[in-house]
């Protein structure tokens, strides 16, 4: 093989490989920007699942503090006298 075909061929893996970098420089840049995204809807998730959480153990809190009516219920109501 001569010194300019020699040349040639390594030019042109020189070539492909600088393409083959920015390709996988480009896929990694879109990852991290993916992953970031994920990252952000995570954290807000776990954010809203905090809230949902506080808000459920207040209810609980609030349902088991009422206290039973001495009323009676309505199904349990003795008709009027005059029925």
């Amino acid at each position: 093989m001569s010194e300019n075909k020699r040349e040639e061929a390594l030019s042109e893996a020189l070539a492909i490989a600088n393409n083959n970098i920015e390709e996988l420089q480009t896929k990694v840049a879109f990852q991290e920007h993916t992953i970031e995204a994920l990252n952000e809807a995570l954290a807000s998730q776990q954010k809203q699942l905090e809230d949902l959480h506080y808000k459920v153990r207040h209810v609980i809190d609030r349902v088991k503090s009422i206290q039973p009516s001495n009323i009676a219920k309505q199904s349990e109501e003795m008709p009027p006298p005059h029925y």
